[in-house]
Formats: C-alpha cells, sequence, structure tokens
C-alpha cells in the first residue's frame, strides 16, 4: 500500500495573518494538495507532498518562521484508502454550465445535448470539479471560444482543466504540474476519455514553469489560453513566467486565491493585460484576463 506525506498543521483561534504566512511559505515546496478541516476561526490543514523530504523540509521552513507563534506541525504518512478511494467515493457528477464533470461511477446514460463530459478518477491531483475554484476556472473558459485553441494549463493537478478544454474544442492542449503523481492521474483521466483525443493533441508533463526549465508546447511557445489555478502567493511569483508564455490578444484564467489575495493577484499582471471578468464563490475568486503585450 502506498503512503502519501503529509503535513497536520493545526492554527490557533482567529489568526488570519498566520494563514496568509502559512499558505506563503509551503507555496515554495510545491504542496500537492491541501485538506482543510478544522472551524473557521481554528482552521486545521492536512498538506499533502510529492516526496517526505519536501514535506519534512516544508516543515523546517514553517517552524524556523513562525516559532513561538502557537502553530502545531505533526508529519504524517496516509495510506491512500484512506483519504481519497474513502473520502471521494461518494463524490457524484457536477455539471458548470455546458461542461459535466463526473467519477467513473457516476457518469450519466443521458446528460441532455451539448454537453461535454469530463471523466476524472478522484486521487492526488484533486480537480474533481467539486471546489469552488476548479468551478470558477470552468466557468470562465466558457466564456472564451476554444475552438482551434492552443491552451496550456499549469497546475494541471487531475487534467480536469485541460480536458475540459479539449471537449469546448482546443486544438492543442499542454498540461504540466510539478508532481509526478499529478500528471500519472492526469494521464489516467486522459486514457478516460478516449474521445476527446480525436479533435486534440494533449499531453501532460512534468516540469515546473518556474525553474528555468524549457517547457516545449505543441506547435508554438505561446499559448491562446493559458489556465492557472494554483494559489495568491504562487500565482504572484510566477507571473512572468505566466505572462510569457500567453501570446498576444490571449487569455489568462486564474484561480485559486482568496478575496484578500485579489489585489496582489490582479496587481502582478497588471502591466501587461486586461480585466475581463472576475468572480467569486465562497471564499475563493477568479479572473478571466486578456493579454496586451
Amino acid at each position: 500500500m502506498r503512503l502519501f506525506p503529509a503535513l497536520d498543521i493545526c492554527f490557533p483561534p482567529a489568526s488570519p495573518d498566520l494563514i496568509d504566512l502559512v499558505t506563503a511559505l509551503i507555496d515554495d515546496f510545491a504542496p500537492a494538495a491541501i485538506h482543510e478541516t478544522g472551524t473557521e476561526d481554528a482552521p486545521e490543514w492536512r498538506v499533502f507532498f510529492g516526496q517526505a523530504a519536501t514535506r519534512d523540509n516544508a516543515a523546517g521552513a514553517i517552524e524556523a518562521s513562525l516559532e513561538g507563534r502557537g502553530l502545531t506541525l505533526i508529519p504524517v504518512d496516509v495510506p491512500n484508502e484512506d483519504w481519497a478511494a474513502r473520502s471521494q467515493a461518494s463524490l457524484r457528477a457536477v455539471r458548470v454550465g455546458r461542461v459535466l464533470v463526473a467519477p467513473p461511477w457516476d457518469v450519466p446514460r443521458d446528460p441532455g445535448v451539448d454537453t461535454a463530459i469530463i471523466v476524472i478518477q478522484p486521487s492526488m491531483g484533486f480537480g474533481t470539479g467539486h471546489h469552488e475554484t476548479t468551478r470558477l476556472c470552468l466557468s470562465l473558459l466558457q466564456e472564451i471560444d476554444c475552438r482551434g485553441a492552443r491552451v496550456l494549463d499549469v497546475g494541471t493537478g487531475s487534467g480536469v482543466l485541460a480536458l475540459a478544454s479539449a471537449a469546448l474544442g482546443a486544438r492543442t492542449v499542454d498540461g504540466i504540474d510539478v508532481d509526478p503523481d499529478a500528471v500519472a492521474n492526469a494521464c489516467e483521466n486522459l486514457g478516460l476519455n478516449p474521445s476527446l483525443q480525436d479533435g486534440a493533441a494533449i499531453c501532460f508533463t512534468a516540469t515546473d514553469l518556474r525553474a528555468g526549465v524549457d517547457v516545449d508546447l505543441q506547435h508554438s511557445d505561446r499559448a491562446d489560453i493559458v489556465l492557472a489555478n494554483l494559489t495568491g502567493a504562487l500565482l504572484v511569483a510566477a507571473a512572468p513566467h505566466l505572462l510569457g508564455r500567453v501570446a498576444e490578444g490571449g487569455r489568462l484564467i486564474l484561480s485559486g486565491f482568496q478575496h484578500q489575495e485579489a489585489a496582489d493577484v490582479l496587481g502582478a499582471f497588471a502591466r501587461e493585460t486586461v480585466l475581463v471578468a472576475h468572480r467569486t464563490e465562497g471564499d475563493w475568486d477568479a479572473v478571466l484576463l486578456l493579454a496586451t503585450v
């Protein structure tokens, strides 16, 4: 049985500033997923990492920077069945506009006319359509004419946004993620949607856009549509790299940030984009930007 390295983080009550600081610190270690529990006043997180050494380094960085602030950090190794198979076995299909995201056990027989079905196997990459940030991205993606477009999905996770782009008519789709396990899940999900490969060239790769590695896109260095469902701090840090990959006149869809982070995220992209749409759901924001340079 495979074990997933994770870090349980318990916050002291009424500490929104501490949550922001921890978020910024763990972003540097490319967490694979964050499972939020506890209460709104005193949240608890289970943060998953690709490697145990990465988790331990993240814990050390948090302790060094925030010692004495009342955080509790507990490294754990989580069996896959304990958090993926069990907790997600009850998931059902989710519809966002024309797009219906379904686990393999809840694919509808008659989804209706003009419905784009994406089958997603819940795993480390999450991206089942149940989180607000995924739904916001799927909604904004349908505000764009994807037909014939070149798409880059940064932090692809389960590949749900990349696959939705293909279902909506994209010609080439590149999904990248720093976590090889997420890419493996995205490739598995590609196999569950064989019809999408008839109309689009779809490729998933494990790489980090920020690491200075040359990311080769299919047929072009720049994409017509760049998707990035990350975190606020990571979007700000990755802004130059994301802007460097979108074609002039192309679109960026950004999500994964909360209301209090919106100004910083928009500011990081302001000089080279125009805001087209800004949507919120729950505590989360997403924006559609037009690239002007």
